[in-house]
């Protein structure tokens, strides 16, 4: 029987870490107290120790294509496991569709997208069930779609959609309008000190019926949505499976989201998009990160668009 494998999601705040086995099923998860080594490292001994098993490999999921495995990451998870152990790097959008096809809500299907939004904007795409990379191992970095024509430093930055609907992005709209006068329950609860404030607190707020919040949680939608609806022109999957904040959030952005996307695509289209949100949780990246460096037919490597060795 195939040892399980340690998959390991550092595309949020604080990493995820999960033990998976061959069937898909978590068998351990473990999340680190920080994002530097040697929290990484405990949280993989813990994870390991919730098992009591060893593994060959770990997949590590990074935020995007254009991220590399840190160097100290990859020798402390070397030290949780074996000296010997691979370590495979993926993006945490393709890690997230892997994930999804396996055991998810896109389970079985050949062609999907997942989209998700938190600390950052991840996507993958499955073609015929393998991971579509592009010529550099740089496509579905949808962090990076154009949706609005104005030229900002933080698009520059962060990439157009990103800037507008990770957290930071959905914080910050939220922000400009109390500081252009506009009242909200949410922003008197932390008297000004935004950096009490998150953008689930702000998504809470549209669900209690918070004015500000309701206005921002819409745009939220329309960009998330115009994203969806652009991917799903260029690659006509089967399913898109809605993640990260979205599906914690599912009775408030997923029918606008839905609408949105629906609404720009060619009518015969939208009569066969399905659009759902994850079934696996904060559970997905790890889960496909691990699948990844199980290596059971997933090809989830492609040649750095940087130094020309091993990329996400």
């Amino acid at each position: 029987m195939r040892e399980p494998t340690l998959g390991v999601d550092l595309s949020d705040a604080m990493p995820r870490l999960a033990v998976v086995d061959a069937g898909g099923q978590v068998l351990s998860r473990v999340e680190a107290a920080g994002a530097d080594a040697n929290a990484v490292r405990g949280a993989a001994k813990r994870a390991l120790a919730g098992v009591n098993r060893t593994v060959p490999a770990a997949g590590v999921a990074m935020p995007s294509a254009f991220d590399q495995v840190p160097p100290e990451i990859a020798a402390a998870l070397r030290d949780a496991t074996s000296r010997d152990a691979e370590i495979v790097p993926i993006a945490a959008g393709t890690a997230a569709a892997i994930a999804e096809q396996w055991v998810g809500a896109a389970r079985g299907l050949k062609q999907l997208i997942t989209l998700s939004i938190g600390e950052h904007v991840t996507a993958g795409v499955l073609i015929n069930g393998e991971p579509c990379l592009g010529a550099h191992g740089l496509a579905g970095s949808a962090a990076w779609l154009a949706l609005n024509p104005v030229d900002r430093d933080d698009y520059r930055r962060f990439g157009g959609l990103e800037a507008e609907v990770a957290s930071a992005g959905v914080m910050r709209r939220f922000v400009w309008r109390i500081k252009s006068g506009d009242q909200s329950a949410v922003a008197d609860r932390v008297k000004g000190d935004f950096s009490k404030l998150t953008a689930a607190d702000i998504l809470e707020g549209g669900r209690a019926g918070d004015g500000v919040s309701i206005s921002v949680t819409r745009d939220t939608a329309k960009y998330v949505g115009a994203a969806a609806a652009n991917m799903a022109t260029l690659f006509d999957p089967e399913t898109i499976v809605l993640g990260g904040l979205i599906a914690q959030a599912a009775d408030v952005l997923l029918e606008p989201i839905r609408a949105e996307c629906l609404r720009r695509l060619h009518p015969r289209h939208a009569a066969l998009m399905r659009i759902v949100v994850s079934t696996l949780g904060n559970d997905a990246v790890a889960m496909g990160a691990a699948r990844a460096a199980a290596r059971d037919g997933i090809h989830p490597i492609a040649q750095s668009p940087r130094d020309g060795g091993p990329g996400t």
